[in-house]
């Protein structure tokens, strides 16, 4: 059918991209498919519109804006540095990886020689000693700017300094670097302390002309170009009115509230945005995007867990807006929402399985599914973002 294909010389031991084999036009109908079927009872039920796949424009690869590795000791002082091996904790080495921006995998792997070249010691998992654990890397998809996030197994960081000099000499790129402390058994990557090495710790970008503060804590989409797309038919979907009032719950550093707040204000429309979000640092960097965009007195942030402040509030919102982790959200989270009774609720999710639970849940509770559009925000994987519009 003459259907591109694409080839990693990792693919088969990452596991990472799944269908990166798959032609992308059959991978966009198994993911249209599935979501026809995972929807199809409520929406018939509900005669809703389950609207068709919004793929990502052009060539969907490079499209990865944040990766990612852990370290590991080598031989002969080496440090390891790539993925893991599907379902294993031993890592592969990686030049260049198809789906990220080729700026990130260079600077990761810097990282690595650079701790060799030093003796850092990596991380031994098993044993629970060494000092470089993982490192992050973030960069701006509308700025030059990269933040480059290093994780220790304790506060010391041997040869700070030099460190920082040689990671600055071979990655003149990164405009921030961090250190990230995560004593812990785990395998979260990140733990709560970080101390600022260069720059301002932060990484600055932009999403449908707003201009964003991430800080290495906060939670960003890592597919900024098709992220613009998701945001845009939400907005949409939650219909702003001249006066409405919008809860934006799980808001991360604010992204999708300010960006609703600012498309109204292009059009005269005034709203009101309340954002709720359980990180400090998140909500922190919320309330300066908000500032920094003019929405300071348009959008107030609140630093709560987004279940027990619905618990408690008696606010009226017209529009609830909601983008949860891959859990969904909690039983008690979608009670408070039906009981505040807003005229619509727009659910984002990166787990259709736990939305369609959720969606059951609220449609008990008086609501009906109207729209469900699948965004792809990840090519070459198996998942897919949704966005459900409900209405009362």
């Amino acid at each position: 059918m003459g259907y591109k294909t694409y080839t990693c010389p990792i693919g088969r031991t990452c596991g990472g991209c799944e269908w990166l084999a798959v032609p992308y036009p059959i991978q966009l109908r198994r993911k249209q498919e599935w979501i026809e079927h995972l929807f199809s009872s409520v929406a018939k039920e509900d005669e809703a519109e389950l609207a068709p796949i919004v793929s990502a424009s052009g060539d969907p690869v490079a499209y990865r804006c944040k990766a990612a590795t852990p370290f590991a000791p080598g031989p002969h002082g080496r440090v390891r540095s790539g993925f893991y091996a599907a379902g294993t904790h031993r890592i592969v080495a990686c030049e260049r990886c198809l789906v990220e921006d080729p700026r990130c995998r260079h600077i990761l792997n810097e990282v690595a020689r650079a701790a060799a070249k030093l003796r850092i010691p990596a991380y031994d998992e098993d044993r629970g000693t060494g000092l470089l654990r993982h490192a992050i890397v973030r960069v701006g998809w509308k700025t030059d700017e990269a933040l480059l996030t290093i994780v220790t197994n304790g506060r010391e960081l041997r040869h700070a300094d030099q460190f920082a000099s040689e990671l600055r000499r071979r990655c003149p790129e990164v405009t921030s670097c961090v250190q990230n402390v995560n004593t812990r058994k785990t395998n979260a990557m990140l733990g709560r302390e970080t101390r600022v090495l260069w720059g301002t710790g932060v990484l600055a970008d932009e999403l449908l002309g707003c201009r964003f503060e991430i800080g290495p804590l906060s939670f960003y989409q890592t597919n900024p170009a098709q992220t613009e797309t998701l945001y845009r038919l939400a907005i949409e979907a939650a219909a702003l009115s001249d006066g409405d009032r919008l809860l934006d719950a799980y808001c991360g550093c604010g992204t999708i509230g300010i960006c609703a707040a600012a498309l109204a204000r292009e059009t005269g429309v005034r709203v009101h945005v309340t954002g709720v979000e359980t990180s400090a640092d998140a909500v922190a960097h919320a309330r300066h995007n908000a500032s920094a965009n003019g929405l300071g007195g348009t959008c107030e942030f609140h630093r709560a867990d987004a279940t027990e402040w619905m618990a408690k509030t008696c606010e009226h919102f017209d529009i609830i807006l909601l983008d949860p982790p891959r859990a969904g959200s909690t039983p008690e989270f979608l009670e408070g929402a039906a009981r505040l009774a807003p005229e619509r609720i727009v659910y984002v999710s990166c787990n259709a399985e736990t939305q369609v639970r959720d969606i059951t849940l609220l449609r008990e509770r008086g609501y009906r599914l109207v729209r469900l559009t699948p965004v792809d925000m990840f090519p070459h994987t198996k998942h897919v973002e949704t966005i459900a519009l409900l209405a009362r």
